[in-house]
């Protein structure tokens, strides 16, 4: 992602922020392509739907979530009466995540089970793991949906989504949380690299930032003892290759 003129990049140091940011991702993709008109665009957020489904299948993003929310409700709840802390801000966040824990609750069985439970749907994801396989020869009812009016499709589409809301809204309060505890610091990777010890502590997310004009890509591998980033910039091939000089770039870490 970009931000005015740098670059984010972000690194998830257990799999748990894995996932979180992958489905963050695909909801962002998912919202886009809900909100456009070609028929396209609609079949692309089908696809990227199925890709929801498959990334909460493998987890209990439910409970994950609910874990997570209580754990930073507890941490803010010690926060009142703090001075430096300003209440009616802390108050604010706690009842999102308030709200947010209460409609996860509230939500039966696992995120889009209902998804899996519509037969016509899981036939399209069944083809559509085969190149090409959606085509109107294959699934001619599918092709008469896409066809159908736009209102009709975009309605259709928000009702598979719109359940998945509570999901998407708890990451994101989840994310925003830990990235607002990053610790910023400025660093020089010499050569095109650079390395720091962690002493063991325990992080969930790196975060680097650099100038866009800089041109380089941070290939960055981390353990909860040492953090590696190797800059790379691309050749017209596209192919990733060493830098050679040094470059700045702003280096985070975020911690639950």
């Amino acid at each position: 992602m970009t931000q005015g003129e740098q670059v984010l990049y972000e690194y998830p140091f257990n799999e748990r922020v894995r996932t979180l940011l992958r489905l963050e991702d695909l909801f962002e993709k998912l919202n886009f392509f809900c909100a456009q008109e070609h028929s396209f665009c609609h079949h692309t957020a089908l696809l990227t739907l199925f890709e929801v489904l498959e990334v909460t299948s493998r987890s209990d993003l439910k409970g994950e979530l609910v874990q997570e929310l209580e754990r930073h409700k507890q941490s803010l709840l010690a926060l009142r009466n703090n001075p430096q802390v300003a209440e009616n801000v802390l108050a604010s966040v706690l009842a999102q995540i308030e709200a947010a824990q209460a409609t996860l609750s509230a939500t039966a069985g696992r995120a889009g089970q209902y998804l899996r439970d519509n037969e016509w749907l899981m036939s399209i994801r069944s083809r559509a793991i085969i190149p090409g396989g959606t085509c109107e020869f294959d699934l001619p009812s599918y092709h008469a949906w896409l066809t159908r009016p736009i209102e009709e499709r975009s309605a259709d589409l928000q009702a598979w989504i719109s359940p998945l809301a509570q999901f998407s809204q708890a990451l994101g309060i989840v994310l925003k949380l830990l990235r607002e505890s990053a610790q910023h610091s400025a660093r020089v990777a010499q050569t095109g690299a650079f390395q720091q010890m962690l002493q063991g502590r325990t992080y969930s997310l790196l975060q680097v930032r650099l100038d866009k004009s800089l041109g380089a890509i941070p290939e960055i591998s981390a353990n909860k003892y040492m953090l590696w980033i190797r800059f790379t910039a691309c050749d017209r091939d596209l192919k990733p290759r060493p830098i050679e000089r040094d470059v700045e770039f702003d280096l985070a870490l975020c911690s639950f």
